[in-house]
């Protein structure tokens, strides 16, 4: 190969290598992760907690058990169904009978712009009590452990947060997720850093919606999810919208308090999680595309061009040209990716895993991931969660596209 082309690559990669180590340097100060803790008299009846759903009743019940070991300081439970057909709205109103701070109502029908998960919180909102001073958002496929939401507010009120959202732990069962899964959850440490160092710019904010506590009164002021309204990463486009106001948002590490079983097996993984990862509806189409050169120039192209040089018998001498400085770089950036399997070890539970040691093989399909984060970054969704933004009201999972 031309010598120009070993340059080019390096100035490719070159530049991106810089910034993700600036980002990574930071890990050792990151904040440690939360812990359990719990409630003190002066939080009594403090958070309203919301939960979304739409036909949830295969994985709702480890959230409804967790929130209902919560204590005093949650005023009340509010699940905002979106017109569930399968048991979804039957386990919560068993709930609520043991219960009382459960509540089940009904969303209406999804106005015109707007995304569901967003509108069903933002009902959840509007019927929220206004003694309440934090507002929880709670995804119906998190399990959370007791103590979650005094440890939250505690570290809230201590630190004078606004907004603080957590990183849970991954609960992986099949083969295909436990080799994928890990490989999409690096694209966002790569791109913004690992959980808990904080000091980002507005633009640069991180947010789960898993577990999304904020001041009922910053809240208002934007107008619940009104910002959000037509974002499918909702919690990202108002966590940064709330942030460009000048309020103090937090996205920390709550695998110890949090865990979540999103996905059923690596398809479910590929279509769901990877169409979101994008995060472009919250980000200025620059943004994107520069952390897309990022991702594909330190995660996608190191692999490929190791075993490039070992399976065409390139000739790497030691000397200081382009040939021997481009795989030196590349080995040196998939070093970094298997050492950063240490870093995310503790964010998963592998307790029901099959073969979990495929774990420890995920940097083989960053190439894989970061093309998901491509094809999605190049099409905005039309289906999402059991909805058709389109034509057609209602789809089922089965019905989704692979590549959507």
């Amino acid at each position: 190969m031309p010598e120009v082309f070993f340059f080019v690559m390096l100035m490719l990669q070159l530049p991106a290598t810089a910034i993700l180590l600036s980002r990574l340097i930071k890990g050792p100060t990151r904040q440690p992760p939360l812990k359990p803790d719990l409630p003190t008299p002066e939080l009594l009846g403090k958070v309203t907690v919301v939960v979304p759903t739409l036909n949830e009743a295969e994985r709702i019940t480890p959230c409804l058990i967790g929130l209902s070991r919560q204590s005093y300081e949650v005023r009340e439970i509010i699940v905002v169904d979106s017109n569930s057909t399968d048991d979804t709205q039957y386990l919560v109103k068993t709930t609520a009978k043991k219960d009382p701070r459960f509540r089940l109502i009904t969303d209406d029908p999804l106005p015109p712009g707007w995304v569901g998960r967003p509108w069903a919180l933002h009902t959840g909102f509007l019927a929220s009590s206004p003694k309440s001073e934090w507002f929880l958002g709670v995804d119906a496929d998190t399990q959370p452990d007791p103590g979650l939401v005094a440890s939250l507010v505690k570290k809230a009120e201590a630190e004078a947060y606004d907004l603080i959202s957590l990183s849970p732990r991954f609960i992986l069962k099949y083969p295909g997720e436990l080799w994928l899964q890990p490989a999409l959850l690096i694209t966002l440490v790569y791109r913004f850093g690992p959980t808990g160092t904080g000091g980002q710019t507005p633009e640069r904010v991180m947010a789960n919606g898993q577990c999304f506590l904020c001041r009922r009164s910053v809240l208002s002021k934007m107008g619940g999810y009104i910002s959000a309204k037509g974002s499918f990463c909702d919690d990202v486009t108002l966590a940064r919208n709330i942030a460009g106001e000048g309020y103090k948002v937090g996205f920390l590490d709550g695998a110890q308090v949090l865990q979540v079983r999103m996905y059923e097996g690596m398809m479910e993984t590929w279509r769901e999680w990877g169409r979101s990862l994008d995060l472009k509806d919250a980000s200025p189409t620059a943004q994107i595309w520069s952390d897309l050169w990022l991702l594909l120039a330190t995660q996608g192209l190191p692999l490929l061009v190791v075993l490039g040089y070992l399976l065409f018998g390139l000739p790497i001498s030691i000397s200081v040209s382009a040939k021997f400085l481009l795989f030196g770089l590349n080995l040196f950036l998939l070093l970094i990716r298997f050492a950063l399997l240490l870093g995310i070890a503790p964010s998963y539970d592998f307790s029901k895993a099959q073969a979990s040691w495929l774990f420890l093989f995920s940097p083989l399909a960053d190439p894989l991931a970061v093309l998901r984060i491509f094809l999605s970054a190049m099409k905005t969704p039309t289906k999402w969660r059991g909805r058709v933004y389109g034509e057609n009201p209602v789809v089922s999972r089965s019905q989704e596209s692979f590549w959507e």
